[in-house]
């Protein structure tokens, strides 16, 4: 590990114009043969997508994996009344409201100028600065309901 963090697996990696939802299928199955080969059981491991993820391309290619789908349904997907309601009724929210606290935790994150645009050269004060950061949102959030 160098000082720049830690990858998991491999990276599936396009040019700009190529599209998340495309390039998913190529990026479970390189997490999965990466996780098998340092002998990382990914079995039942959920794989929270937000809605612009849920197509039937990308609900074909999950079950090819260990993981557990849990896709935020898109309601333009489907002119169906009742097939929305059946894809809302298997989302597991208790995972997916997981998800919303790191997607918020980020949104937060972004909010702090000196943590968007990054022009410290040194890995520890750009470190240093994001536990400022969550320190200070931690504090508002404890002492806001008080």
């Amino acid at each position: 590990m160098d000082n720049h963090g830690f990858v998991l697996g491999p990276l599936t990696i396009e040019p700009v114009n190529v599209h998340d939802t495309r390039l998913l299928p190529d990026s479970l199955t390189n997490l999965t043969k990466f996780t098998q080969r340092i002998g990382l059981d990914l079995t039942g491991a959920a794989v929270t997508l937000d809605s612009g993820f849920d197509s039937q391309a990308n609900r074909d290619a999950l079950p090819e994996h260990p993981l557990k789908p849990v896709i935020y349904p898109n309601r333009r997907n489907t002119q169906k009344p009742i097939t929305i309601a059946q894809k809302f009724r298997c989302l597991d929210r208790t995972i997916y409201n997981e998800r919303y606290k790191g997607e918020r935790t980020f949104g937060w994150q972004d909010t702090s100028r000196k943590l968007v645009v990054r022009f410290d050269r040194l890995p520890a004060i750009r470190k240093g600065c994001r536990l400022v950061a969550y320190t200070m949102i931690n504090f508002r959030v404890t002492f806001a309901s008080a």
